[in-house]
């Protein structure tokens, strides 16, 4: 079928007399023209709406129905905030698992948060971590993930906390790998925000079930907050910031998955922090052909009051997935 025959069946659905109401003329063509193969996968990340998560307004089990039907994205990233007392309870999983599956949705990842620093020098305290972090990766394998994401945090040098690290890591990996679960490392915050320390690190884990999740936005380094607040925060200093496009060219070769963080948007619809085409031309070159999620944070920062012009987490998912595909369309 050509893009006018289309066109016109469209019209003819809608009953109506394209010569009568000149709709021919009326309705654009892109909007029949067949989308292009991007060379990679767009997913949703649960933080995206985490504003309406923290407010009881979605329920983690209902996320995978909104990111189909509400933003047209078949592919979902969890955060484990949202359902942390729900990874061994077999009949919630059996119960998010069929509504993914009714809907046509894959689960990609799940995001693991405060289950304990990989890095700590203590021995017992970094063991107790790596355990932790394993009923996530039975969830993952169980809903059809490809991996879990971690961090890589703790307390001491960076020098110690790399040494610790490789340990911790190493065996969450280990675990990972008998399950065929990946285990991948965010930039996220402390030494991890440094891409050279991160890769290091990653390097000296032989095994393909190691890698990174490269995230746009978080190459900053800051002094930590002494309470997990956003007016502390905003107390912090930046200490380091390390070039995003030097950053995520280096952890291209260990990814095995993208993080694509907005916040603001100008009115051209162009993300104000980062340069998209020359981020994804980056990603493309890398030979990347996995998910890049959409990460928007303004609809968190908002409710945390930040100051800032934000849109509401709709709009600005909304705005990130039309970058993607702009941008991915051109480069694909």
């Amino acid at each position: 079928m050509n893009t006018h025959t289309s066109r016109r069946r469209f019209i003819e659905k809608l009953g109506l007399s394209a010569a009568g109401l000149g709709l021919a003329a009326a309705i654009p063509e892109e909007l029949f023209a067949t989308p292009k193969k991007m060379f990679f996968e767009i997913s949703l990340a649960q933080f995206s709406l985490a504003g309406s998560l923290f407010a009881g307004k979605l329920s983690n089990l209902d996320f995978p129905a909104m990111a189909k039907n509400d933003f047209g994205i078949s592919n979902v990233e969890y955060v484990s905030m949202f359902w942390k007392d729900k990874a061994t309870d077999q009949a919630y999983l059996k119960e998010l698992k069929m509504r993914t599956d009714d809907l046509g949705v894959r689960n990609v990842l799940i995001m693991v948060d405060s289950e304990g620093d990989l890095g700590d020098t203590d021995d017992a305290r970094r063991k107790q971590a790596v355990e932790n972090h394993y009923k996530w990766i039975d969830a993952a394998k169980f809903l059809g993930c490809h991996s879990i994401r971690v961090n890589m945090s703790g307390k001491g040098t960076d020098d110690e906390i790399a040494k610790a690290g490789v340990d911790g890591y190493g065996r969450l990996v280990e675990y990972g790998a008998k399950n065929k679960m990946g285990v991948i490392i965010e930039n996220h915050f402390g030494p991890s925000t440094n891409p050279d320390w991160l890769v290091k690190l990653v390097k000296q884990i032989k095994s393909p079930y190691a890698g990174v999740l490269p995230d746009f936005g978080n190459f900053t380094r800051r002094t930590e907050p002494e309470a997990q607040t956003m007016e502390a925060f905003m107390k912090t200093q930046v200490i380091k910031e390390y070039d995003k496009y030097d950053g995520v060219t280096k952890m291209m070769p260990y990814a095995k998955g993208v993080s694509a963080k907005t916040h603001v948007f100008d009115d051209k619809g162009k993300d104000t922090e980062t340069d998209f085409n020359r981020m994804l031309k980056i990603i493309k070159d890398a030979g990347f052909k996995g998910f890049i999620g959409i990460e928007y944070e303004g609809g968190f920062m908002k409710m945390m009051g930040a100051p800032g012009n934000y849109l509401t987490e709709y709009e600005g998912i909304m705005a990130t997935k039309r970058l993607l595909e702009k941008v991915g369309g051109q480069l694909s």
